[in-house]
């Protein structure tokens, strides 16, 4: 019976993620709001990146936390296992070329975020606590109306409150409790317990504390892993040109094959692992990215998009690049290994001693970690919008009860009924996304044509 549901989950999986489904719509949507937005995230990067990261907030306006902490949160979710495993997945099935293919998905996908935390902030609303909510359940059910959009968006909170406990919970800890075990030692029981202590800390203090804690922890995590990757990067330097252009090459099948190793990628072999495991990486196209911008402090919803599509450009673009430059770099890709294993081994083939292994092995830990916070807020939302606030509590406490679950219990299936729960999520959003494209594309252009845009205390802002 087990085998039989594993086989179905397996059937579903291929059909969702293959090639004529979920891959060229997320790429198309991305591909289309960057042209009716006229690439607005190319053009506004550096002044959403000096919003962001520097200025961090806005006084006056509407929102549970400010504009670094609602980045911090969705960066929490979303820089996880992906940005290491995830992306030698991707070099491993679809050949180095696979890398550009990711940094596509993630410049395309930079206005699928964008659009995501616009609509978020545009229909969020006070929940019975007095705390912001929204997201996709909220801008379909509202933005669309009528039993479609009301469909659509029970669809996606349903989805999403599923996918909390996969992908944002028992897959994580799972590969927290391997990595402390292979290379520390650390019995998978005790990683359980002191992860699901210290995650039921944050998360029971709800979007605050999780934002609060997001904003201190999400940049030491990602400066400490750039430096790290730095560093191999340094000490094989003379590998970096040719790394380019192979990762240029190969990402249209036109790579040589390698005696004794990888045999060559075929486009369409790149192309699908690399848009594949760059969705899984930055998320855009999920709608996550609006329920993190929904809980905001903002005047008005164009600027928390912008900050929002960083998220992003930080996520793919910077994090996964480096894993990928040091996979390829020192040649481990040519290894027969996939997964955080290859990753582990490029770090140690670029590093002296044990440091390749410890290293990937705390950046695993941390990001994994992460992840689990960030998705436990996006679970709680969506049962917010399901059942009210009164769920929002016991909610929390069966999902830092199932980190233990996770880092303890041999996982099989639940990789894949992660990835199908996190493709069922998708495709109600990118519908949503595409019907209300040109409101987005409307109200933006209403905002950038004002003089006074750059400002953050605007009074004209006000009500928005």
């Amino acid at each position: 019976m087990i085998e039989q549901i594993n086989a179905a989950i397996d059937r579903i999986n291929n059909i969702i993620w293959g090639p004529y489904l979920l891959i060229p719509l997320l790429l198309a949507t991305g591909l289309y709001l960057t042209l009716v937005l006229r690439g607005l995230q190319f053009h506004k990067l550096c002044y959403a990146l000096w919003l962001g990261l520097i200025r961090r907030r806005e006084h006056g306006g509407e929102g549970d936390i400010s504009h670094y902490q609602a980045l911090s949160t969705a960066l929490a979710a979303t820089v996880g296992v992906g940005n290491i495993a995830g992306v030698a997945t991707a070099i491993h099935l679809g050949g180095p070329g696979a890398l550009f293919w990711m940094w596509v998905t993630g410049l395309v996908g930079m206005a699928t975020k964008y659009a995501e935390a616009f609509l978020g902030v545009k229909y969020r609303r006070v929940d019975a606590k007095g705390e912001q909510s929204g997201g996709p359940m909220f801008y379909l059910t509202r933005g669309i109306g009528g039993p479609f959009g009301r469909a659509l968006g029970i669809f996606f909170a349903i989805a999403t409150a599923i996918a909390a406990f996969g992908i944002g919970n028992m897959t994580q800890a799972n590969s927290v409790a391997d990595a402390l075990r292979d290379t520390f030692h650390v019995q998978p029981w005790i990683t359980g317990i002191v992860l699901t202590v210290v995650s039921g800390i944050v998360i029971l203090g709800g979007i605050k504390s999780i934002g609060s804690f997001a904003a201190a922890f999400v940049p030491v995590m990602a400066i400490g892993y750039i430096l790290a990757a730095s560093v191999v990067l340094a000490l094989n330097f003379r590998g970096i040109p040719e790394a380019i252009y192979l990762i240029f090459t190969d990402a249209f099948g036109h790579a040589e094959p390698i005696v004794g190793g990888f045999a060559g990628a075929t486009l369409a072999q790149a192309m699908r692992w690399g848009v594949a495991r760059g969705i899984f990486s930055n998320e855009s196209g999920l709608g996550t990215g609006g329920i993190a911008a929904a809980a905001a402090q903002t005047l008005h919803p164009v600027r928390q998009a912008m900050v929002s599509m960083t998220q992003t450009f930080i996520d793919t673009i910077v994090i996964v690049s480096f894993t990928g430059l040091v996979i390829v770099t020192t040649g481990a890709w040519q290894l027969d290994d996939t997964g955080a294993s290859l990753t582990t081994k490029a770090f140690s083939h670029g590093l002296p001693g044990n440091w390749g292994g410890i290293l990937v092995s705390l950046g695993l830990v941390c990001f994994a970690f992460s992840t689990v916070l960030g998705w436990g807020y996006y679970g709680e939302r969506s049962l917010e919008y399901l059942l009210g606030r009164k769920a929002v509590v016991p909610y929390r406490l069966i999902f830092v009860a199932v980190i233990f679950v996770g880092a303890t219990a041999k996982l099989t299936a639940v990789w894949t009924f992660s990835d199908m729960a996190n493709g069922l999520m998708a495709l109600p959003n990118l519908v949503g996304l595409l019907i209300l494209s040109p409101l987005i594309v409307r109200e933006t252009r209403q905002f950038f044509a004002r003089p006074d845009w750059r400002s953050v205390s605007s009074e004209s802002d006000a009500g928005q």
